[in-house]
């Protein structure tokens, strides 16, 4: 990643793009390169300018934020960063299984969105606040297809310890907490994290959750 984090704000209504822009764009390692009305002009955009990170919306014309991302994704290194409602938690999966890096409430704070901005940049996924996991794995638990659960036979490739952190991350746990628990250094957690990653062929900690829970390596528990 460049020293500044390249930004492209995707969303139908001008002045909720104009103030997200504003707000990126005055922060000294932020720089918006750009701003698209719906997912074509996102998918075109983002091929155009390469940003760092895209700021989704999802509900938009022609192409919704759900199938934009899938696409970036699969043609780019961007991450995308998807924004939601408790109202739309259907949309939440569908985007993380298309690929989305975190997804931001509507009516986050301006520090929530710099943060998260920053944190998707550097490669990490956003899984806080626990709203996020608990929303994950409701949707999850709905979403259970029956029969073996898919992805199962992918985590025999893990050692025992890569379970272990592969749960903890599920968990939402930072690399920080995750190195306190288990009498670690944070170094040999992103160690540990990064071979999981590799050996499942993931494309960041997001669907690392995703598959924990698809696979029953972690149950959602009622009221966590």
């Amino acid at each position: 990643m460049a020293d500044q984090i390249r930004v492209l704000v995707v969303d139908d209504q001008e002045l909720v793009r104009g103030g997200f822009a504003l707000i990126l764009d005055a922060q000294p390692d932020i720089t918006v390169v750009g701003e698209a009305a719906d997912g074509v002009e996102a998918v075109e955009a983002t091929a155009a300018l390469a940003p760092d990170v895209v700021l989704m919306d999802v509900r938009m014309p022609r192409l919704d934020g759900i199938a934009a991302t899938a696409r970036i994704c699969a043609a780019s290194d961007a991450k995308v960063l998807v924004l939601t409602t408790f109202d739309l938690d259907e949309y939440v999966y569908d985007a993380l299984r298309a690929g989305a890096s975190g997804f931001l409430l509507k009516d986050m704070r301006r520090d929530e969105l710099v943060n998260a901005v920053r944190v998707v940049a550097t490669g990490e996924a956003l899984l806080a606040p626990s709203v996020t996991r608990r929303l994950i794995a409701d949707v999850v638990a709905r979403s259970a297809p029956v029969g073996p659960p898919p992805g199962a036979g992918r985590l025999a490739t893990l050692t025992v310890r890569e379970s272990e952190m592969l749960r903890a991350v599920a968990r939402g746990l930072s690399n920080a907490e995750i190195a306190a628990e288990f009498h670690v250094t944070e170094h040999t957690v992103k160690t540990h994290v990064s071979n999981v990653l590799s050996k499942l062929n993931l494309r960041d900690r997001v669907q690392a959750v995703v598959l924990a829970y698809e696979s029953g390596l972690v149950v959602p528990r009622s009221g966590e």
